[in-house]
């Protein structure tokens, strides 16, 4: 038992540690930036292809993250195996590109052939690196130079702060350029379709049936033709819309039900709703489902901004895209 305690209490005291070490790294670059951090990100706003990212071992898992985070965030980004890379693949690199090349120590002998090919086609080069006086760095036009930060590893040398720190810089500089480029939640989902992230950015239009597919009926039409209306739309509610086209309210199957004593005697005003609750088309379908739980209804009326139905939300197209 006591040994188990003290085996519990080393493995956490190891956590704790590393994760204090590699936080307080990244506290420190945050407070003093790579010196050229603005110019890098001038340099890929103006990029007019796409932002290519290589290194080798841990620099090439967190090249591949960034640049899938820049391509997610509206850069245009792609991952070149430096070794692929020297067998073909600098066919992908062009003029119109800017290459992000990482190594820790700036000395990767596998990044030599994207440093000169980018060097002899003109092709502004970002160089990621602790080494400031390295090959990369030195070949670089821009550089990003990480603080010289000691690994989080007992022995020194395994990359745990390097390659945190990387990251770190790597989502510093995607979020940067998402500000820039004025990148909003439509963007986003249109990156991201699939999966309940994709769902829950969608907005309230993009998931609602048309305005041309609502029952819509006056206040004096008859409930015998009402009951035709949305028998015919087979949404189970009709709208019910003034002179103007101005929601005014909203028959349910639960409104027929409750006055289905004399029912075919009334006409729509008297049966519906009269104040329904209903959702603009901006609205995030998230936000839309909320409403749909808490007033306990399985559909609401979308309308614009004079009241005018404009569409129709249902329970099931939130469920089918994912949203619960």
């Amino acid at each position: 038992m006591q040994e188990t305690r003290l085996k519990r209490e080393a493995v956490l005291a190891a956590g704790q540690r590393v994760l204090r070490t590699e936080g307080e790294a990244v506290l420190k670059m945050a407070d003093a930036l790579p010196g050229d951090f603005f110019a890098a990100v001038e340099a890929m706003l103006a990029c007019r292809g796409r932002v290519i990212l290589s290194g080798i071992g841990k620099s090439g898992h967190v090249a591949r993250k960034i640049a899938a985070t820049l391509a997610s965030t509206g850069t245009p980004a792609q991952f070149v195996h430096p070794a692929e890379a020297s067998h073909g693949d600098l066919g992908m690199v062009t003029n119109a590109d800017v290459c992000i090349l990482i190594s820790n120590s700036g000395e990767t002998a596998e990044l030599g052939d994207m440093i000169q090919h980018a060097r002899r086609f003109s092709i502004p080069l970002i160089g990621i690196s602790k080494n400031p006086d390295s090959t990369l760095m030195r070949a670089a036009n821009l550089r990003l130079t990480l603080p010289n930060e000691p690994e989080a590893c007992t022995i020194g040398m395994a990359p745990t702060t390097s390659t945190t720190l990387t990251l770190a810089l790597g989502d510093a500089l995607s979020v940067a350029l998402m500000e820039q480029r004025g990148f909003l939640h439509e963007h986003f989902r249109v990156f991201h379709p699939g999966g309940k992230l994709g769902a829950r950015l969608a907005q309230v239009h993009q998931l609602m049936h048309e305005a041309d597919e609502l029952p819509l009926v006056g206040a004096t039409t008859p409930m015998q033709e009402v009951l035709l209306a949305m028998t015919g739309k087979g949404f189970g509610l009709a709208c019910v819309v003034d002179g103007e086209g101005r929601l005014t309210g909203v028959i349910s199957d639960g409104d027929i039900r409750r006055n289905i004593d004399g029912l075919m005697a009334r006409t729509a005003g008297d049966v519906a709703t009269r104040t329904p609750k209903t959702v603009p088309p901006d609205m995030l379908a998230a936000e839309a489902l909320a409403v749909m739980n808490d007033r306990k209804v399985t559909a609401l009326v979308v309308v614009d901004g004079e009241g005018r139905p404009v569409g129709l939300l249902r329970l099931h197209v939130l469920l089918k895209a994912g949203l619960a």
